[in-house]
């Protein structure tokens, strides 16, 4: 075998390159510890294709962040043996079966793909959970957080309801001067919407509130609270991924108080990230960034 200085079979060496001093030494790539417990995107709400599809960019998002993770879909309202929409229970008892080492566990932890707190929903993907047999954990929502906030400005900006860049001092015709911040999930899921709706208050500079779409008046109650403030352009930002919301929903809330919506988080980048830093915490897997918020 060749040395570094010696000339051995002739062929060239490679040293490693010696790690840079200081603050700015580059950071050592992270990847998924091998047998790390695969990642389940648990996907409320009725299967379809437009859900399966945000499912599966977000899974795709988290597994670049974390290269050699095995992340998943599961549908949380589907049947056992639907292809095309594979339950939850299904993969996680498949996951379990896969994995015989007993040391290996848990075998999977379950990630809802829910921005806030909505109980129904939870007690479904925790009754998935449980009927597998898997041994699976089940992680907190990913909200709320700096990131959801950072993202439904982006989406209200996409809808030229709110401008791009606070940093710039440039407004938009259209933009709005009071948002509704909607959910599901009732009172706790308005509460835990609230705390976005600060953030994005701050980024925004105009007055959020929070509003449940499946409580009966609360858009319109909110609405009102906001005319009432002052504010004389509304406009209906969804705090929600996508596949958690019944078909109609939102557009019947815009419709009802009156005025424009942008379209929900879908599979913005962060909703990824989100996404696997639920998955590392729980692991206590130290993953660069993964708390952070970036400034629009």
């Amino acid at each position: 075998m060749s040395s570094p200085t010696g000339h051995g079979t002739g062929l060239p060496v490679r040293m490693p390159r010696p790690r840079q001093p200081g603050r700015h030494r580059r950071p050592e790539p992270v990847s998924a510890p091998e047998g790390a417990p695969v990642l389940v995107l648990a996907v409320p709400g009725t299967p379809s294709a437009v859900g399966r599809g945000i499912a599966e960019e977000v899974t795709s998002i988290a597994r670049s962040e974390l290269p050699g993770l095995d992340a998943r879909v599961g549908f949380a309202e589907s049947h056992d043996g639907d292809e095309e929409f594979p339950s939850l229970r299904q993969v996680l008892a498949g996951v379990a079966a896969e994995r015989d080492d007993a040391d290996q566990q848990p075998a999977a932890v379950v990630v809802p793909l829910l921005a806030g707190p909505d109980s129904a929903q939870l007690r479904g993907i925790r009754q998935a959970v449980l009927s597998s047999g898997s041994g699976a954990e089940l992680t907190d929502v990913l909200g709320p957080h700096p990131l959801l906030a950072e993202g439904v400005h982006v989406r209200l900006s996409e809808a030229d309801l709110a401008r791009a860049d606070r940093a710039r001092l440039f407004t938009v015709a259209t933009a709005a001067d009071g948002i509704i911040l909607a959910t599901v999930g009732g009172e706790e899921a308005v509460q835990a919407a609230g705390i976005t709706g600060m953030l994005l208050s701050a980024r925004l500079a105009v007055p959020v509130l929070a509003a449940a779409l499946d409580e009966a008046g609360s858009v319109a109650d909110v609405a009102a609270q906001l005319i009432e403030a002052g504010s004389q352009q509304l406009a209906l930002a969804p705090c929600l991924i996508g596949p958690e919301v019944p078909d109609g929903l939102l557009a019947a809330a815009a419709d009802e108080a009156g005025c424009a919506m942008a379209e929900p988080l879908g599979a913005y980048p962060a909703i990824g990230r989100l996404v696997l830093s639920a998955y590392t915490t729980k692991l206590g897997i130290p993953l660069r960034d993964a708390q952070g918020a970036s400034a629009l």
